[in-house]
């Protein structure tokens, strides 16, 4: 059998449990799997694997993490900043300024 990842959703489409299982026991033990779950996938090209806190994006059957900072906008399947982080490392957003600042 191959292994099936999947991810119980909260009303909002927030991750609150992970599980490996298969869909057929998945679907036989409602008691156990109580809920609202979709699969998630591991090592899947295009798709990121769920985990706790992340969002359910019903139109792309796929998961985003927690928006790291209010003035972030998601687009190409990452968050982005208002402005680009300079090249090297070293660098944290500081939300308060919208800026980037040199560790």
């Amino acid at each position: 059998m191959v292994a099936q990842y999947f991810a119980q959703i909260d009303d909002n489409n927030v991750v609150t449990r992970v599980a490996v299982v298969q869909q057929e026991f998945l679907e036989a033990n409602p008691e156990r799997y109580t809920g609202t779950w979709v699969e998630t996938f591991f090592d899947t090209a295009g798709k990121q694997y769920a985990g706790i806190g992340m969002e359910y994006l019903p139109s792309t059957k796929n998961f985003r993490p927690q928006q790291p900072f209010a003035s972030w906008t998601w687009a190409n399947n990452t968050w982005n900043p208002p402005t680009p982080m300079p090249n090297g490392a070293g660098w944290v957003w500081n939300e308060a300024e919208l800026e980037w600042v040199a560790l």
